[in-house]
């Protein structure tokens, strides 16, 4: 896919578009039409996908930092393509998570749950983020439901399978200390193998 870095790309919408502008001034409109034409494209490609693929290029690579200052450069995010306008809060979201901003990173995964995604393996991701920030804060209940609603989307990749395999097994866990805490002292000798309690034999005489 044809990219053009994005300081060029300013350079050339400025380039084109004051440059035709003068032109049609002083030369006439027709002479100006092709620079205006090619600004004003250039111009409704940042408008509509922002900074969103070259700052997942970064994030692919675990270049967070790098990542937050290419997307500082979509100046309106609301004014996105619908799918890029979700994409580009998931990677806001992912960027929190490195941070370890937890609140921020909910609020952030949320607006793109809200959003429509690519497909059911972004979908999945969004909430398996969402569960695994509620079970962070001992929101078990809240996780479970974002859980269940990943459950049921037509998973296609290999790691977010392994993600969702990997949290059904945190869930059942998480059921267990609940429940040997329910039952105290021996509900955790339970779980450390240590359910079965000895009878006291009865004194010789």
């Amino acid at each position: 896919m044809f990219k053009i870095n994005i300081y060029l790309k300013f350079a050339l919408i400025a380039l084109c578009l004051g440059g035709g502008i003068l032109l049609g001034i002083f030369q006439g409109f027709w002479y100006a039409f092709p620079f205006i034409l090619v600004g004003l494209g250039l111009l409704a490609s940042y408008i509509f996908l922002g900074t969103v693929t070259s700052a997942a290029e970064m994030i692919q690579d675990s270049q967070f930092e790098a990542a937050s200052k290419r997307l500082d450069l979509t100046f309106f995010p609301q004014w996105l393509y619908v799918t890029n306008r979700a994409v580009y809060y998931i990677m806001r979201g992912a960027i929190a998570m490195n941070a370890k901003d937890t609140n921020k990173a909910e609020e952030l995964f949320e607006t793109a749950n809200s959003l429509k995604l690519p497909s059911d393996n972004e979908k999945a991701m969004v909430l398996l983020q969402l569960a695994n920030i509620n079970a962070m804060k001992n929101k078990w209940n809240q996780a479970k439901i974002y859980f269940k609603d990943a459950k049921k989307l037509k998973v296609s990749e290999g790691p977010i399978k392994e993600q969702i395999a990997q949290f059904e097994v945190a869930i059942k866990q998480s059921g267990q200390a609940k429940a040997a805490r329910t039952m105290g002292k021996q509900g955790i000798q339970m779980m450390r193998g240590g359910g079965s309690s000895k009878r006291r034999r009865p004194k010789m005489r």
